[in-house]
């Protein structure tokens, strides 16, 4: 009589963090929400220093709008494709057995895509100071931050071909169910910025910090992918044939992302375009975006995580005529994330200020800049639901090789916003640019869940309305706790007297809002729990 061993549990565990582990939609969601959440703790450090080291200064001005000429011309000539289109059409040609078709297209896109690149990066090189006259045209009143500017953009330009290659060979691996090494990059490419301003701030100011982000693009986003790629099989051969069936149905389904515009990408441009104007608002209302952008990161996870996942059972749909479990697959995955999100956001907006002072305030970031950032932080953190949603709509779209419908909404939105923007910086200052953002991303986030409704694809009737009223009133609850806690604690500026308010406040929220949500009968707290008790990382190989 034979016997099988039993795996310890901690062994089941430690395998979902291989790079080669292959994944559930379950446990890939976990280990990139996990690897998410440590990026954004890492970025957050990121955050942390480059504030203590420039502040609100011209040079931190400087510094986080040099990041928009190179995310720009990837947005419109890869248009965020490297890794979306890749993993829709490799999926395609791995269940059809085309394997090396695939490859070998693969290699021509790649070849084709990195020519096209490197030549806008050699001619935006030349460019980068009209660039900075023409779009932060606020720098203009003072030559010495727009010069920097130019300057630190010219450093982080060759960055770009570390990420579309990145990309490229990341979908090699999200096609195979395996997310590892998608969970380490982030990682890397944030502490590439910190290393490279530890080693280098003192020789080269804010320069430092713009090598360490081309340093860390090149060891995370690229080196890590290229290695596990090339070990799974993956052989790239420098292939020019504009011929290739591949290349043209990679054009096909990319062209309408190179095209449009997406609110998504374009909010951080316009924030940075208006905030230009007034000194120190760029660094702050970036500082508030990246910090607000931590808790976004579980829905871009969740997001990234279903994509070869919702491609395959919409394959699988249109093949046997039910796309029932497509349409569930994304109502559930939509209905969850927007559930603790709410719950979230309520936590986030009541503790602002203390989680803004403790986080940054020292060095060159003043008890005074926290106060400011934490308006922009809060009013970010409404809209935390709408970001992690839209994630999920828009990669339904992509898994079914839409790219067109969400390309042209996504465009009509942003066009749509850019009054909205001019109208609130206009009236508010720089906090009406985090309002518009808000209202330009509730915009997105209800045009495309529209959109899949009318296309048949996923109906809205099949989000979890009553349990998102759950939520949103365990949420409500909450922030009133929160606030009445804040207004009978004594009020000190100390910073370990706000971490202890925010670590009392943190057991407070959980407990509120675990009562609440049991007191309305939510199935959430069991929906999640069960989920993790559930997870079998030996079964999901």
């Amino acid at each position: 009589m034979s016997t099988t061993p039993i795996t310890p549990r901690w062994q089941r565990a430690l395998a979902i963090l291989r790079p080669s582990h292959r994944h559930t939609a379950f446990t890939a969601t976990l280990l990139l929400m996990g690897s998410a959440m440590a990026s954004r703790v890492i970025g957050l450090v990121k955050t942390k220093y480059i504030a203590y080291l420039l502040g609100k200064t011209a040079a931190a001005d400087a510094f986080n709008a040099a990041f928009m000429l190179p995310d720009m011309i990837a947005y419109f000539l890869v248009g965020g494709a490297a890794s979306i289109t890749f993993v829709t059409m490799l999926t395609r040609y791995r269940d059809a057995g085309r394997e090396a078709e695939g490859e070998r297209s693969m290699s021509v896109i790649l070849t084709t895509m990195t020519l096209v690149l490197g030549l806008a990066i050699v001619a935006a090189e030349f460019l980068a100071p009209l660039y900075v006259r023409l779009m932060l045209d606020g720098f203009e009143s003072d030559p010495a931050k727009a010069a920097l500017c130019a300057h630190l953009t010219r450093i982080l330009l060759p960055a770009q071909l570390f990420f579309l290659a990145g990309g490229v060979f990341a979908a090699v691996l999200l096609v195979r169910k395996q997310f590892g090494v998608q969970a380490i990059t982030p990682l890397v490419y944030n502490c590439g910025i910190i290393f490279g301003g530890v080693l280098l701030y003192r020789h080269l100011g804010s320069s430092g910090l713009a090598v360490g982000a081309v340093a860390g693009a090149f060891l995370g986003p690229f080196l890590l992918n290229a290695i596990w790629a090339h070990r799974v099989g993956m052989r790239y051969r420098p292939i020019l044939d504009w011929s290739d069936r591949g290349l043209h149905e990679w054009v096909r389904m990319s062209i309408p992302l190179m095209l449009g515009v997406s609110l998504v990408s374009a909010d951080s441009w316009i924030i940075s375009k208006f905030a230009s104007h007034t000194g120190g608002a760029v660094s702050l209302l970036t500082y508030a975006k990246q910090l607000f952008t931590a808790p976004v990161a579980l829905g871009q996870a969740a997001g990234a995580a279903s994509l070869p996942f919702l491609a395959s059972l919409y394959g699988k749909g249109r093949s046997e005529g039910n796309g029932a479990p497509f349409a569930r697959a994304v109502n559930a995955s939509v209905s969850r994330i927007l559930a603790f999100s709410i719950l979230l956001s309520a936590f986030m907006i009541a503790m602002a200020l203390p989680m803004v002072d403790v986080l940054l305030r020292g060095g060159a970031f003043h008890r005074a800049d926290s106060g400011t950032m934490a308006v922009y932080f809060g009013i970010f953190s409404l809209s935390l639901c709408l970001w992690s949603a839209q994630a999920i709509y828009a990669r339904a779209f992509y898994a079914a090789g839409n790219t067109l419908t969400p390309m042209i909404a996504g465009t009509i939105v942003t066009v749509v916003s850019l009054p909205v923007y001019w109208v609130f910086y206009r009236s508010t200052g720089p906090a009406g640019l985090a309002i518009a953002s808000d209202i330009g991303i509730l915009i997105q986030t209800i045009t495309l869940a529209v959109l899949l409704h009318r296309n048949r694809m996923v109906p809205m009737s099949g989000l979890e309305y009553m349990e998102l009223l759950r939520s949103l009133f365990a949420g409500i609850v909450g922030y009133a706790g929160l606030m009445a806690l804040q207004h009978f604690l004594p009020h000190s500026p100390g910073r370990l007297f706000e971490l202890g308010v925010l670590v009392l406040a943190t057991f407070v929220w959980i407990g509120i809002s675990a009562l609440a949500l049991e007191i309305t009968g939510s199935a959430l707290p069991d929906q999640l729990l069960s989920r993790f008790r559930k997870t079998r990382p030996d079964a999901a190989a």
